[in-house]
This record gives C-alpha cells, structure tokens and sequence, in this order.
C-alpha cells in the first residue's frame, strides 16, 4: 500500500518521502537578495522536520526581476557562498534542496526596481501593481533567457540538487504563457505553442548552463481563474512538452493575484476547503508520467494519503503548515495524526513585509 512516507525517485534524485515544502517567500533575505543567519536558521529547521523535498523561496534571477523585499537573489556570482550555506543547511537535514527561480516580470514595483519601469510580454496592467509594465525587446528576452541559465549554474556551484522554474502566481514565466498577458505578435505570442517558447528557451538555456543531468523542475499552475488566461488544457499540454525536455517533476498550483478568491493562498482548513487545486493536478498527472506534486491548502494526513492512493498526484506539497509547525512531517510519521494546526489565515505574510520573517502570528 502507497505511504506517505515512501521514497520516489526525482529523475536522478531520490526523495525520502512524498512531501515537500512548498517554496513560500519568508522575508529574511538581505537588501541585495543575501542570505542571513535567520534564512539559514528557518531552513535547517524545516530539513530537520523530516520533509522529503524543500524548495526556497523564489529567487530573482536578473536585478530587475525582484518582486519583494527580502527575496533571495541568484542574480549575480556574489550569491553563490550564501545560496552554498543555505543548500547545506537543507541538505544537513536529509532532504532533498531545491533552488526555486523567478523573474517578476510586471508583478513589482519600480521602488524595489531602483526607479526602473517593470517589464512583461506586452503592455497589460498587472491587477495590485502600481505601474503599467514596458513591453520587452526580444534582445532583453534573450538576455532574461541567459539570466535563468546562469543562475541555475551558481545553484548547482552553491551544492542544490535542482532548480525549480517558477511558472505559476502571475509571474514572468506565466506571463508569458497566459493569453491574457501575452498579446505579442511576434515568435514568443500567439497559439499555446507560441506562447511556450520563451519557458522553452528558458529550460534550454538553464540545462545548457547547469549541465544536462542537473534536475529541473516547475512550478506550473493549472489554471490562472481569470478571464482569458492560462486554463488547464494549455496546462496539460505544456506539462507534456516539459517531460520531452526532461523535466524532473512538476508542481501543481493556480491563481494570480488577479483572481481574487481564487487565488494561490486560500483560506483552508482541516475538512473545509482542503486540496482545493487537487482537481488540476490530477488533471495535469493524466497527461504526463512524471512524478506530479499537488499544493493548495492541504491539512489533514488522510488528505495527503488519498491524493496519492486515488493518483491525483505522486507528491503533497505544503507550505503555509510548515511556517507554524516545520516539524509537521516528523509528527504524522511519529504516528500522531492530528492535522496540522494552521488556519490559513495568512497572517503569516504580514510579519514578512515588515521585515521579522513570515510566521505564524497565532502559534504560541
């Protein structure tokens, strides 16, 4: 029988077990995107809490491609010492280290940009984002293309395992991939395959530069949930064109944050709103054969243990749970079933954006 607990082969990786931390941006990282004591603290503690598979925090890969303050950076080869301190904390733990990267695109702010105008795919507003993006010059996609490949480099030279691409939550990549944010006319816009090609380009670029056996994986979403974008039938068949290029697993999520309550961070509680993006990534997990993760509001054991025994999904990612109990894991495989204590209140961002770390503000 199928146990939470059993190992599964990531490509060349192998994962103790079936859960992962979601990558979940904490807000400790220095002003230049440096790693801290307190980043390299928070990680150790959550390897040491018996989770298979920890992703970071997104990590911008080009300077104008920061979304938040205290976002790590992989932008530059100064980061590699922090990012090998933060890949042997994880690593020290037994689980698997993953390095998620990102570029912002329109999803930031100029302040954060030092004055700069943020860019996109085409010139559409991003919903909660102050300024109207610039469109990009194929030249700068290039050059962002370039960014992503050298900054899986320096994961690899800094001791990860992998990289995980971020292509969900509105970001660069999704950007592009959403007809609603892409309304180019030339080689990157158009059909899902037009569409595709910059991710594309991007795999190319950081399997070119981390060297072919260094996993890549991706955070996918499944559905954008706003008008005319991303749906889960260009999901599925993105997910089929990544596994061609051989991608290590994919992860599930969905929502920007224009989409409102349907956005990636529900509210979700023990047997009330759980699992809520099971339905794509079993979606998702029927087009492909590589391993799949499901992320959104999981809370229960049980939960976790019939997305894998009715095949929604090969792995469970949590993230907002470990933020008030990293120890999680090693309490379910301890025998206690009791769900995790978190309400999904999101309260945990707020201390983040203040600059004391995201955690939970209920845990006492």
């Amino acid at each position: 029988m199928l146990d939470l607990f059993d190992p599964l082969p990531l490509g060349p990786l192998v994962a103790k077990n079936r859960l992962v931390r979601s990558a979940t941006w904490l807000g400790l990282a220095g002003p230049g995107g440096e790693v801290t004591d307190a980043l390299v603290g928070r990680y150790a503690e959550l390897a040491a809490g018996d989770v298979g598979t920890v992703v970071t925090g997104f990590a911008f890969v080009s300077p104008e491609g920061r979304a938040v303050p205290g976002m790590l950076g992989a932008h530059e080869g100064a980061a590699v010492p922090g990012l090998a301190r933060l890949a042997g904390a994880i690593r020290g733990g037994g689980a698997l280290a993953g390095l998620q990267l990102v570029h912002a695109g329109g999803q930031t702010r100029a302040e954060l940009l030092g004055g700069a105008t943020p860019v996109a795919p085409s010139f559409v507003p991003s919903p909660q984002y102050p300024e109207m993006p610039r469109e990009l010059t194929a030249d700068e996609i290039g050059r962002i293309v370039a960014d992503f490949g050298r900054a899986a480099a320096r994961a690899r030279e800094a001791g990860f395992d992998f990289v995980q691409l971020h292509g969900a939550h509105g970001y660069l990549i999704n950007q592009f991939l959403s007809p609603a944010t892409n309304q180019r006319s030339d080689r990157y816009g158009g059909d899902v395959r037009a569409r595709f090609r910059f991710l594309l380009e991007v795999v190319a670029a950081v399997q070119g530069a981390a060297g072919p056996d260094f996993p890549v994986a991706i955070k996918l979403s499944g559905a954008d949930f706003v008008p005319g974008g991303f749906d889960l039938d260009d999901a599925g068949r993105v997910a089929e064109w990544l596994q061609l290029r051989g991608l290590a697993f994919v992860e599930v999520s969905g929502g920007t944050p224009a989409s409102g309550a349907l956005g990636p961070a529900r509210p979700a509680r023990a047997e009330e709103g759980e699992a809520y993006l099971a339905d794509l990534a079993a979606a998702v997990k029927q087009r492909v054969s590589i391993p799949v993760a499901v992320v959104g509001g999981i809370r229960r054991r049980e939960t976790a243990e019939d997305l894998l025994l009715r095949g929604a999904a090969d792995l469970v990612s949590l993230a907002r749970p470990l933020l008030w109990e990293p120890d999680l894991p090693a309490r379910w495989r301890s025998g206690d079933r009791a769900p995790a204590r978190c309400t999904g209140c999101n309260g945990c961002f707020g201390p983040a954006r203040s600059g004391q770390g995201a955690h939970c503000i209920q845990a006492t």
